[in-house]
């Protein structure tokens, strides 16, 4: 598991971390009138760049309520805990759920670095507390039919979680339990 932290984690990490950084340098922040809604179209009719804030969670389900950096902070810390807690228990024995974990993990802390640590290209934060930052999403794509026209928006961290949650899935039908170790009696 290490390796899987060391090779795979800690690069789609510092990939999620670079890009948002990219997209916060070169597109306007959308909080202000005058960028929001800019974009550049990379494949013409599908698929666009552009800068979004969400403090929300996926779908940009419950974005810009008052505590929802708050709440998602504390359930990403929780989820960390009880993937530690698991990989402990030996859950995850075989490669595809070792490497939904890792995936995991670097979506994890993608978007909470982002909520505690990005702040709004004003300069100043919501309400000026240490929890009011959010997580840059700038993929769009569009494919022209439902549920895909448009996608919401995402970003690396995003797709990791996604994926991760794919091969959780499809783990539970391919990998079997380590089995406990019962000690004979002496």
């Amino acid at each position: 598991m290490p390796r899987l932290l060391l090779f795979l984690t800690l690069p789609l990490f510092i990939a999620d971390q670079v890009t948002k950084s990219w997209i916060v340098a070169n597109f306007p922040s959308p909080f202000d009138p005058a960028g929001y809604g800019v974009e550049r179209e990379v494949i013409p009719g599908i698929f666009w760049l552009h800068h979004a804030a969400n403090t929300g969670v996926a779908f940009g389900m419950f974005n810009g309520t008052a505590y929802a950096n708050y709440a998602f902070t504390f359930v990403s810390l929780a989820a960390l805990a009880f993937i530690i807690v698991l990989h402990r228990k030996g859950a995850f024995p075989g490669w595809m759920s070792r490497l939904a974990v890792a995936l995991l993990v670097s979506g994890i802390f993608g978007n909470l670095t982002d909520r505690l640590f990005r702040e709004h290209a004003t300069g100043k934060l919501f309400n000026g507390t240490f929890f009011d930052g959010y997580v840059v999403d700038f993929l769009r794509f569009d494919f022209g039919f439902p549920p895909f026209n448009p996608w919401p928006s995402f970003n690396v961290a995003d797709s990791c979680v996604v994926c991760a949650a794919i091969l959780l899935a499809l783990s539970t039908f391919f990998e079997k339990p380590e089995e406990k170790k019962v000690e004979s009696p002496s």
